[in-house]
């Protein structure tokens, strides 16, 4: 097993570099780049010709061309460019490095990103490793607990419609599933704040922030009241449509077990249903449900809570990486890409080794030896 720890490790550079590489591609390929982004706000009057660009990779000098009638960049790459001076076009490219060849700035960001140096956002004044540092806190505690609440609340569920399949409790318990799992996470987060955070009804909960303006003036435990307080709307928000896949996971892996064999056997033996049930079943059942662990935390840090860190005002990674593709910021895209594909290489593998603490029966290195 260790071998095999061994050589799963070893394959997570190469994967990453795959998944950089990849999508270093397309991202090129897509339209809308940051050299034409500044072109069309310089066309629309937005920003200025001589205006400074931005922050980070774009701080290197100032677009000091003119930018009258004269048609020199009728045969530019660039869409919009027409009626901008050349040397204009290529100082954007410079101060975004896009004068250099496709292969030698892949590389360059591969080298650098060993290093986890990631480089300035192309329009914040920052470098991209403080701005996730300055994020990570908010997606963080949102994935955290709510895949911790997830499978608090779907384990024990399904497992129970599991014993009771067939009663009235597994018909009632699977249409509030179908409904949470048919309702979009961000509309059911403003129908609590409309009934909740003082839409129209109730006022309990703050409706935007993950602190309060006087955080710092609480004390300690008003400072823990104060964070679950406001983790409560996201978090039941997410959790809403999370739960129904991995309760419905957790019956159909159990119901499977509980038709086997061994299973009988362990009755025919006097084995009452609990010892059965736990004994047995429940390491061989939740094998399948403990795999989907990684999935579903990088979801919910991720990529889950997008709409939600929108719509709660949740300055997170997710709303980072989104207004970063909109944006064409290469470095944050690549940055949080990197990042997020590490963690979840990571957590793979964790995943497989989990296996084999649950069962050591499952030996994934015994198959290469």
């Amino acid at each position: 097993m260790f071998r095999y720890f061994l050589r799963r490790l070893a394959l997570i550079p190469l994967t990453l570099f795959g998944i950089m590489a990849v999508n270093f591609l397309f991202v090129q390929l897509a339209p809308g780049g940051p050299v034409e982004q500044v072109i069309a706000k310089i066309q629309n009057g937005s920003l200025s010709a001589t205006a400074k660009i931005g922050g980070g990779a774009a701080e290197g000098g100032m677009a000091s061309a003119q930018t009258g009638k004269q048609n020199y960049a009728l045969h530019s790459k660039y869409r919009g460019a027409q009626g901008l001076d050349p040397a204009l076009i290529k100082e954007l490219e410079v101060q975004f490095g896009f004068d250099k060849p496709l292969l030698v700035r892949f590389f360059t960001m591969i080298k650098n990103y060993l290093c986890f140096d990631f480089g300035k956002s192309f329009y914040r004044d920052t470098s991209v490793i403080e701005l996730i540092k300055e994020k990570m806190p908010v997606s963080v505690s949102l994935g955290i607990w709510t895949t911790l609440i997830i499978y608090l609340v779907s384990i024990p569920l399904g497992i129970l419609k599991a014993v009771r399949d067939g009663s009235k409790f597994d018909a009632v318990s699977s249409w509030v599933i179908i409904i949470g799992y048919a309702v979009p996470a961000f509309l059911f987060a403003m129908m609590l704040i409309v009934v909740f955070c003082g839409g129209q009804y109730l006022n309990w909960f703050p409706l935007r922030g993950l602190f309060s303006e006087n955080f710092d003036q609480l004390t300690t435990f008003g400072k823990i009241k104060d964070y679950f307080w406001h983790l409560v709307m996201p978090v039941c928000a997410m959790v809403a449509g999370g739960f129904a896949g991995l309760t419905m996971l957790t019956k159909n892996s159990f119901m499977e077990e509980i038709s086997k064999q061994y299973v009988l056997t362990a009755k025919a033996k006097g084995l009452d249903n609990t010892a059965v049930l736990y004994g047995h079943v429940f390491r061989n059942a939740m094998l399948i449900v403990l795999a989907g662990f990684p999935a579903v935390l990088i979801s919910m840090l991720f990529t889950g809570s997008v709409l939600i860190e929108v719509i709660f005002s949740l300055d997170g990674l997710g709303l980072l990486g989104f207004e970063a593709v909109m944006t064409r910021d290469y470095p944050v895209i690549f940055g949080t890409l990197y990042i997020f594909g590490l963690i979840g290489l990571l957590l793979n593998l964790a995943s497989d080794m989990t296996y084999h603490l649950v069962d050591p029966r499952i030996d994934f290195g015994g198959r290469h030896e």
